[in-house]
């Protein structure tokens, strides 16, 4: 699967802010949830198809995270960045 990822640890409040260069899918997810998502299995996550750059998520709970974007399948490439914002709101 090809996609771009991002790992970091935050606390809850934190908000990833992902600026894309074209529409992508935007997810963010826990290890188990990302897991599941590389091995093709059901998975949970925030975000979703983004049409509209920066985007931002905000973090559920303290942890690890993943924030996971890909064009779903699609052709081309897509360019991101991720940056973690504290305690800033959506």
């Amino acid at each position: 699967m090809n996609h771009l990822n991002y790992e970091f640890d935050a606390s809850q409040g934190d908000v990833a802010e992902v600026t894309l260069d074209r529409a992508a899918n935007v997810l963010l997810m826990d290890p188990a949830n990302y897991d599941d998502y590389l091995h093709g299995r059901p998975y949970r996550y925030d975000g979703g198809y983004a049409t509209k750059s920066p985007v931002r998520l905000a973090v559920p709970r303290a942890g690890h995270w993943h924030v996971v974007v890909d064009l779903g399948g699609g052709p081309g490439q897509v360019r991101a960045s991720v940056s973690l914002l504290s305690g800033a709101s959506v």
